[in-house]
């Protein structure tokens, strides 16, 4: 059995601990640095909303996708080569969507990009637990840190470098960071002495994710994680081009309030999961994220030029839900099956739903030719939430909803 008495955080685990940290900070920059030059990048490629939705659509669906086929591929290869293989895909990736000629070749090489992440999304954690078996709680804060950095990194330095090198290098930087994170895991790939307890991503009992289907728990926790990323997806693909059109905002000020945005979630990363788990204040945290986005949204759709900034905040704290479910999936489970079969279940089926938000504000948004209909669609996504939540606030356990069945 991997150790598990605490011992010092170097000790033969340096390239480990690197290696994990470039990957976590790799997470998330394809995502957040496409829409602040994508003004730019339409007068060399075309690119009608519903092209930009499907775009934005790419990520939740790849890790849908790719949450379910790595476990697979993971077992047969093992986590580090695979991680290679994902990195080297990546890289690929992200140099090619700075390379793309037309429409078709970003959104394959994006394609590419997101799969990628998507296997690394769940890689991670059982890397985590390979490495580090006596400080999982560390390393998990570390990494969920290094992605929060890396969702507001982006756009805060991507019109800069835009307007200094060009959008194409604006991109495809990016690749030369996931280059750089491969070198811990080769390294550790062709160590002699490399001799780790083994560990691959954990799938779900087949039995315990039929049940989700019929569980009241399972879709409430499936509808408030959903309503979290269709708001920060949907966000994330268009809040640039949005704002520019509604409050006149300069794009490079328009990406530092798309980081505003992404930065509101990394305190609340740290603070929800303490709230929850210790004081217990689930309903208060489902009320926060709701009232949040609803006057965000209000905001943005009745004064968008006044305070824009303020509207921005409170639109990106409404996202709290997201860390919230995931916290919720632990707390609400007695049993390490239950948590990874509703794990499995909440992340498959929200992302898919999530996947619909980027698609259909850029739609609403070409039918229209305006605003209004897509932060609407926005505003209304709240509902669900606000009702969803009441379901998850309740104490109660999934093992125990199936037992009563």
């Amino acid at each position: 059995m991997p150790p598990t008495e605490p011992r010092p955080l170097w000790a033969g685990r340096a390239l480990a601990f690197a290696g994990i940290v470039l990957v976590a900070f790799n997470l998330r920059t394809a995502v957040a640095s496409l829409s602040p030059v994508l003004t730019e990048l339409e007068r060399e490629i075309a690119l009608p909303p519903a092209a930009v939705g499907f775009l934005g659509m790419l990520p939740p669906l790849c890790y849908a996708v790719f949450g379910i086929v790595t476990p697979l591929f993971a077992k047969r290869l093992g986590l580090e080569a695979m991680l290679v293989v994902a990195l080297v895909a990546l890289s690929a990736g992200l140099l090619g969507r700075g390379l793309a000629g037309d429409a078709g070749w970003l959104m394959a090489m994006s394609s590419l990009t997101f799969a990628a992440i998507g296997v690394g999304n769940v890689l991670l954690p059982p890397l985590v637990k390979r490495y580090f078996p006596d400080r999982i709680g560390l390393l998990t804060t570390v990494y969920v840190t290094a992605m929060s950095v890396s969702t507001f990194m982006p756009p805060l330095i991507a019109v800069p470098v835009a307007d200094a090198a060009g959008w194409r290098v604006s991109l495809g930087a990016w690749a030369v960071v996931a280059a750089v994170s491969l070198l811990p895991w080769i390294l550790l790939l062709v160590h002699p002495r490399r001799r780790m307890p083994g560990a691959v991503p954990e799938e779900a009992e087949p039995g315990l994710l039929r049940y989700a289907l019929r569980s009241p728990l399972a879709w409430g926790l499936t509808v408030v994680f959903a309503a979290a990323g269709f708001n920060a997806y949907a966000m994330f693909a268009w809040m640039p081009p949005m704002l520019d059109d509604i409050a006149g905002t300069p794009p490079a000020e328009a990406g530092a309030l798309l980081s505003l945005y992404a930065a509101m979630g990394l305190p609340a990363g740290l603070l929800v999961p303490i709230i929850a788990a210790r004081y217990g204040r689930v309903r208060l945290l489902i009320g926060v994220g709701v009232v949040s986005l609803v006057i965000g949204y209000l905001g943005l759709l009745v004064v968008p030029t006044s305070a824009t900034w303020l509207w921005v905040s409170l639109a990106g704290l409404g996202p709290i839900l997201f860390p919230l479910t995931l916290v919720l999936i632990n707390l609400r489970t007695r049993t390490h099956a239950g948590a990874v079969a509703l794990s499995g279940f909440v992340q498959s089926a929200g992302y898919v739903i999530v996947a619909i938000g980027p698609l259909a504000v850029g739609l609403l948004h070409d039918a229209t030719d305006g605003w209004t209909l897509p932060l609407v669609l926005l505003l209304c996504s709240a509902v669900p939430a606000a009702i969803a939540g009441g379901v998850v606030a309740r104490p109660r356990y999934f093992e125990d909803e199936r037992a009563g069945a």
